[in-house]
């Protein structure tokens, strides 16, 4: 429930804690190892490839 004092929005602790990790975080999560696979198959490919 939010609590509003002179103007500004009150919060337990817990309740400012309860964000929720929206679908940014997923694609972050992703894209970074998609680009981290690739990263590593390049380097494999020039200097590991006989």
């Amino acid at each position: 429930m939010v609590t509003k004092q002179h103007g500004q929005i009150i919060e337990t602790p817990t309740e400012a804690r309860q964000a929720e990790p929206g679908p940014s975080v997923f694609a972050l999560l992703a894209v970074s190892t998609i680009a981290a696979i690739f990263t590593l198959a390049i380097v494999w490919f020039l200097f590991f490839r006989a």
